[in-house]
């Protein structure tokens, strides 16, 4: 199966270059590699035009959920791969991508994976923490397993069948919405633990109101679609707010005391 790479990015010049080595470095190269630009100031655009296997799209309505619109539409592989522009895969992920959709059955459901942050401290555990209670608590409300942005697959017939369906909105979370349309178009969603995803955990490095307009959007994405279990989403989102900054805080400073050293630039 022909497997095309989507990267949505805006001003994402500081981690770019080292997803599309990540790619370059795959075991089994994919059959075409998308960049949509979403209106970059930076140098986002100069670093995709260097790497000769990536297509170059511009997107200028502002949005990751338009960004991916245009990527999806734009490719030709019968298999839609979707990350972010700071991940970095392990090399053979277009691999078991490959091995997992060998099968005529699993061509009918889409595929997504779990996250390895590489920027916090103590990553394996924190990975797994959020792994639990963000997939977790997603299939407890929406009541099946949902699509992570940063590591996933779609068929590019199940995205067809849904395109004009989806929600043109940039204050919920495009990923969830595409699983919840896949899902009620009676197209399964399934999660592996493995491969897992180097990406960066950005909104932990937000002040408190950032984070809180954040979480907002994980119920409302919920309730324009009519689950009631919204309100338990709204709730888990009003605990997370107050434990998860200073846990973070707490993290770094064990590792000072122990002699670690502060997490560099390329880490934040």
């Amino acid at each position: 199966m022909r497997i095309s790479i989507i990267i949505p990015a805006y001003n994402e010049e500081r981690y770019l270059g080292r997803c599309l080595d990540s790619i370059a470095a795959q075991l089994e190269r994919p059959y075409e590699v998308f960049v949509i630009d979403n209106g970059s100031t930076d140098k986002t655009v100069k670093i995709a035009r260097s790497y000769p296997f990536v297509t170059l799209l511009s997107e200028p309505k502002k949005g990751r959920v338009f960004a991916r619109n245009t990527g999806f539409m734009a490719a030709t592989g019968e298999l839609l791969a979707r990350i972010d522009a700071d991940a970095i895969l392990p090399n053979d992920w277009t691999q078991q991508i490959a091995a997992y959709y060998a099968s005529s059955a699993a061509l009918q459901t889409a595929w997504t994976g779990g996250p390895h942050f590489y920027n916090v401290r103590f990553p394996r555990t924190v990975s797994r923490i959020y792994s639990m209670l963000v997939f977790g608590a997603n299939r407890l409300w929406a009541g099946h397993p949902t699509l992570w942005g940063s590591n996933m697959v779609v068929p590019k017939k199940m995205w067809l069948a849904v395109a004009a369906s989806v929600c043109h909105r940039n204050d919920i979370h495009e990923d969830l919405d595409l699983t919840i349309h896949l899902h009620r178009a009676g197209y399964p969603i399934v999660y592996r633990k493995q491969p897992v995803v180097q990406v960066q955990l950005r909104r932990v490095r937000s002040n408190r109101h950032e984070l809180w307009e954040y979480l907002q959007w994980w119920p409302r994405t919920l309730r324009i679609h009519g689950l009631k279990t919204w309100p338990l989403c709204w709730l888990f989102g009003d605990v997370l707010i107050y434990w998860i900054t200073p846990v973070f805080s707490l993290t770094e400073r064990i590792a000072r005391l122990f002699g670690r050293k502060p997490l560099s630039e390329d880490q934040l």
